[in-house]
């Protein structure tokens, strides 16, 4: 098919070089500041949800565990250790943590097996309403067994249990939560200046400006490399990426737009690090509404799309088409996975077998006096899927379907999709790095299954690779799976855009793991003392 990027394969832009230079990339300092184009929401682990107040929350609170780069979620050798220093599986259903004695609160009190207690019960508390409380489902139970050991008890095996007891919760101080109704944690105050165990600490917050964070220099795996770690508001793309190159910032987690890419590549002190993206892009049906409850019309929708030309027309080189409803970021992802073709001949006999034939004005189809018509809603955030929508609904004008295009602000849309008000969405997921998370979007009942999507042949090749030990044996029954959803056609699966973070050259010691850009900022360094005037807030040699 198309290029592809590992994910086992560290982004390093370049290595710790020997002489001063080297030294320089060993020792810690500087700043790091970050072009963003959205504040964060919250800055609480449950329920933050947007992508900046994700990213600093990350680097104030620890897992108990962390995945490596390749991100395998099945393995146990797939996780480093961070808050509990080991585990061990004394039987199928339970996973004891044996914490780090070193770890601390960042007002001196010691990480304990209480905390690890107390923060499940706040995740899955309905008055939290955390949306990951789902992935928690399978977790009976968390018990203090001392002060340093934690006994996570499971309702039923299965391969992924360290994953969920370890990826989906970053652990929470109880001391300074336990007397506040959980219904009011998310808005505390604790929530706009949180108190972590994580390698910075929080400095401060202006809303809609800048979010800052300094280096915990007693942090108890080792002091982190930069001192200070800014994100800077520029709601603007263009002069955010403005910005980057005039040197009023240092990086960027996505360059999403194929012009300001270009600007980047040309760039001096500047470079583009590719690294495998969490996101695809889907045109997903209402199942409900006609003529999406008939699959072969769906199917015939699904071959008139050509989309490799969707992709290289708004991309470039920047993106990867579609396999499914997954990305390269998953371990998943393969060429093997059985899809449609690009076939617009047997995308109308299927339509003519289905009593939609051409014959109205424009050609447009109809059966039985009804035009072959629908409206795919876009939101207006997002440039390039309105500009693939545009392509999409040329190509379907040729196959005499109607596709009219409804740009809206995108709560107004998310409002639409959730409560089936819609023919047709064009919707972006950002997935978690197990394949599970499939199951979060296309399964019956589940909240993001936005096309009420239900086969029971595909639940079952999800629920048996679920059941499977290991990676080589889950993969083909994951593919088979996705393989399954294709052809059934409940959305048309578009693009997965290949993820470019901006960095400026003057860091070293740079990898970028997939799901979570700055998971390894600890260990970036700025090696170039010519910049050092340019770090603000910075120690001074």
């Amino acid at each position: 098919m198309r290029t592809r990027l590992a994910l086992a394969i560290p982004l390093v832009l370049a290595a710790c070089a020997k002489g001063p230079a080297g030294d320089a990339a060993r020792a810690p300092g500087g700043t790091m500041i970050i072009a963003t184009t959205g504040d964060a929401d919250v800055l609480f682990p449950p329920v933050t949800s947007v992508t900046n107040g994700i990213n600093v929350s990350d680097l104030l609170f620890c897992r108990l565990a962390e995945l490596k780069l390749a991100l395998n979620t099945v393995d146990d050798a797939g996780f480093r250790p961070v808050l509990a220093r080991s585990w061990e599986h004394p039987d199928s259903l339970t996973i004891v943590f044996h914490l780090d004695r070193r770890a601390h609160w960042q007002d001196g009190a010691p990480v304990t097996a209480a905390d690890v207690a107390f923060t499940f019960g706040v995740y899955r508390d309905p008055a939290v309403n955390s949306p990951l409380a789902p992935f928690l489902a399978a977790i009976d139970s968390v018990t203090a067994r001392d002060s340093f050991t934690v006994a996570f008890r499971f309702r039923r095996w299965y391969p992924e249990q360290l994953y969920d007891a370890t990826y989906h919760m970053r652990v929470l101080p109880r001391h300074l939560l336990d007397t506040i109704p959980a219904a009011r944690l998310a808005t505390a105050p604790f929530a706009r200046a949180p108190v972590g165990d994580g390698p910075y600490r929080f400095v401060s917050w202006a809303a809609g400006s800048e979010i800052a964070l300094a280096a915990d220099p007693a942090w108890f795996l080792g002091r982190p490399g930069l001192d200070r770690l800014i994100w800077r508001v520029t709601p603007e793309l263009a002069t955010a990426v403005s910005g980057l190159l005039a040197g009023e910032a240092d990086a960027m987690e996505v360059i999403p737009a194929r012009g300001q890419l270009e600007r980047v590549q040309q760039a001096t002190d500047v470079r583009l690090v590719p690294y495998p993206s969490p996101f695809y892009a889907a045109i997903v049906f209402n199942l409900r509404r006609p003529p999406f409850a008939d699959r072969d019309v769906r199917r015939a929708l699904a071959m008139a799309v050509d989309r490799e030309t969707v992709v290289r027309s708004v991309f470039g080189p920047f993106a990867e088409v579609a396999v499914g409803a997954t990305s390269p970021m998953q371990w998943i992802w393969s060429d093997s996975i059985s899809q449609l073709p690009f076939d617009t001949a047997a995308a109308a006999r299927l339509l003519d077998q289905r009593g939609w034939r051409r014959g109205g004005a424009g050609g447009l189809r109809s059966s039985h006096g009804a035009p072959l018509r629908f409206t795919l809603l876009v939101p207006t955030s997002s440039q390039v899927r309105q500009q693939a929508a545009v392509i999409v609904q040329d190509e379907l004008r040729r196959l005499g379907v109607d596709m009219r295009i409804q740009p809206l602000e995108f709560t107004v849309m998310e409002r639409r999709t959730q409560t089936g008000d819609f023919d047709a969405a064009l919707i972006s997921r950002t997935i978690d790095p197990s394949p599970a998370s499939l199951l979060q979007w296309w399964s019956p009942g589940a909240g993001g299954n936005i096309g009420r999507y239900a086969d029971t042949a595909f639940g079952s090749l999800a629920a048996a690779a679920m059941r499977a030990r290991t990676r080589a044996e889950a993969a083909p029954l994951w593919r088979s799976a996705l393989g399954r959803l294709n052809d059934e056609a409940p959305a048309v699966f578009l693009f997965s855009p290949r993820n470019n973070a901006a960095i400026s050259t003057r860091f070293r010691n740079v990898t970028i793991r997939p799901d979570s850009w700055l998971a390894t900022v600890t260990e970036w360094r700025v090696i170039e003392a010519r910049h050092i005037a340019r770090d603000r807030g910075a120690p001074r040699p």
